[in-house]
């Protein structure tokens, strides 16, 4: 019985063959490089090479700069911001998109709001800096024909954080809208007819159906998202930072890449790496408990 089985689900077992594959090239694998952290590593002694071991050094080292304090400061608070917004926008949307009637006009919206989520940082920085430019761009163009001065958003530390941070939400939440769309469309409608018997509005059918219809995908994407609390977005902050805001918008991802790439502190660089991996591992472990443990998820 268990053979035959076996043989049944064989396909599906090669079709996730690749995908296996590549894990273990690009995540198990190189965590053998983890040693760095933990050496004064000279590239041309090579990985396996004698190499002068130093033990918690580098981690002293990283812990004892000035400015690593305000990279972890700069690195949560935009990340949890993006994770925040990132699951509260694309619901509301996805809520507001459920009410419309017309089915055109919907998967208009759809398609628009879609669109810049295949677009690249590279791309999209570079229309970024056109448009918020503080002497051509249209957006100070209109702050101008309102009278208020033209602000430097990729330039000032006071509004280069915020600027990550909506631009990140604009670029993502028409994926997460479709998610949630779809997550919706498996409510049963009969739930719908009979709230309108009952002379439910729009809004007790959102709050006490669809809401609730929805809460498995919700506590998914959350699990998920929990574990990222600590990348807050290598593209997007290499594509748009300057010197002018590393105060503000210097994150742990540009940091390593400053210090690894461009110092040749790599035993540093991967400490800081091995930080970022420790503590997405407690994160998404505690939070995958308390999605449990409160709403009785589980993906296995």
């Amino acid at each position: 019985m268990r053979s035959a089985r076996t043989w049944r689900e064989l396909p599906f077992h090669l079709m996730i063959l690749p995908a296996l594959l590549l894990i273990a090239v690009f995540s198990y694998i190189p965590m053998a490089g983890i040693t760095i952290a933990f050496q004064k590593f000279i590239p041309a002694k090579g990985l396996f090479g004698q190499q002068k071991w130093v033990g918690w050094d580098n981690f002293s080292y990283v812990l004892e700069l000035p400015s690593f304090g305000q990279v972890l400061w700069n690195t949560l608070y935009i990340s949890s911001f993006k994770l925040v917004l990132g699951l509260l926008v694309p619901i509301i949307f996805a809520i507001l998109l459920n009410e419309l009637k017309n089915e055109t006009i919907k998967r208009s919206i759809q398609t628009t709001i879609y669109l810049p989520y295949f677009l690249s940082w590279v791309v999209l920085g570079g229309i970024l800096i056109d448009l918020l430019s503080p002497s051509g761009g249209i957006v100070n163009a209109l702050l101008k024909s309102f009278s208020i001065e033209p602000v430097f958003f990729l330039g000032d530390n006071k509004w280069f954080p915020a600027t990550l941070i909506v631009s990140d939400i604009w670029k993502s939440f028409g994926y997460g809208t479709i998610v949630y769309l779809a997550a919706i469309t498996g409510i049963d409608p009969g739930l719908y007819e009979a709230a309108t018997i009952d002379g439910a509005n729009r809004w007790k059918k959102a709050w006490h159906i669809t809401l609730p219809g929805m809460r498995m995908v919700i506590v998914l994407l959350s699990v998920l998202s929990l574990g990222q609390l600590l990348n807050a977005g290598f593209d997007q902050v290499f594509n748009l930072y300057s010197p002018q805001v590393y105060e503000s918008g210097d994150i742990l991802d540009t940091f390593v890449y400053r210090i690894g790439l461009l110092d040749a502190q790599y035993g540093v660089a991967t400490a800081v790496g091995f930080f970022k991996s420790i503590v997405s591992l407690v994160l998404i472990s505690g939070s995958y408990f308390l999605a449990y443990r409160f709403a009785k998820y589980r993906i296995f």
